[in-house]
């Protein structure tokens, strides 16, 4: 399967518009299994041709153009090989790039995008070119970019840990919405306020984090982690209730695993309050 990946990444460099094509995922990071599916980074600079991506998928797969998948996840397709899951997932690299500034300035964006319950988090665009394999890069740009965004930008990481204030924030507010019974707005305040928090944690420890699933399964193994941060997290979650009593509690036990992951995070970039 490897060898056919690597015969469709050279073909797809083929396409005018793509600039090269990177294996990502957990096949990337040597995590997968023998199900998982093939992500292909499919980079690409100005106006891309879809009617030879389209060729090249085949009359039966839907490729979806720049824009068509949301604002950040640009477009691609899915497609199956020999029975496995392919994905192409379209990436300008002009933009790429433009994130790779603004990470190395400690300056990053988090967008609404379908798929991503937490939001786009603008670094995943490096990390992904970071932790990625090179199948097929004629100019050599993206291993460039890859060796350079090998190293963590200090001032992504400060600007990281210090958007943990947002937890403490996050879990204020969720004690009205306790108060009041509503559940969906408690789970949505305490889930985000953990997400931000395992994005500190990834950044204290310069890693990329690149989604959210499994984040919080790597996070809690972080040096400077709580002791059970994890399992906290999933036991508060998992135990919200519907009353109000039930919802104060898991706010209270929300606030208390907030203010021990900040308290261990890099004391040079923490924020008051």
């Amino acid at each position: 399967m490897r060898a056919t990946i690597e015969d469709m990444a050279h073909r797809l460099v083929e396409v005018p518009g793509v600039t090269g094509v990177m294996l990502g995922g957990s096949r990337a990071r040597g995590e997968h299994r023998p199900e998982s599916d093939w992500d292909l980074g499919v980079y690409y600079r100005g106006d891309i041709d879809l009617g030879a991506l389209r060729a090249l998928a085949g009359p039966e797969v839907e490729v979806a153009g720049p824009g068509g998948w949301g604002p950040w996840v640009n477009g691609g397709a899915w497609l199956r090989v020999d029975g496995v899951a392919v994905d192409w997932i379209l990436r300008d690299l002009d933009r790429v790039e433009q994130v790779w500034a603004d990470c190395r300035d400690g300056r990053y964006e988090v967008g609404v995008q379908a798929g991503h319950p937490l939001g786009f988090w603008s670094p995943c665009y490096v990390g992904e070119v970071a932790l990625g394999q090179v199948l097929a890069d004629p100019s050599g740009e993206l291993d460039r970019l890859r060796r350079r965004a090998a190293t963590y930008p200090e001032p992504l990481r400060e600007a990281l840990v210090a958007g943990a204030f947002e937890a403490t924030f996050l879990v204020g507010i969720a004690a009205k919405g306790a108060a009041r019974a509503d559940t969906l707005y408690v789970a949505l305040c305490l889930s985000r306020a953990f997400g931000v928090l395992v994005q500190a944690l990834f950044a204290a420890n310069r890693r990329w984090c690149l989604n959210e699933k499994g984040a919080l399964a790597v996070a809690e193994a972080l040096p400077g982690a709580p002791e059970g941060f994890g399992r906290r997290a999933r036991g508060l979650l998992g135990a919200l209730g519907g009353t109000a009593e039930s919802l104060a509690a898991a706010v209270a036990g929300a606030q208390a695993l907030v203010d021990e992951t900040r308290a261990a995070l890099p004391a040079t970039y923490r924020r008051p309050g």
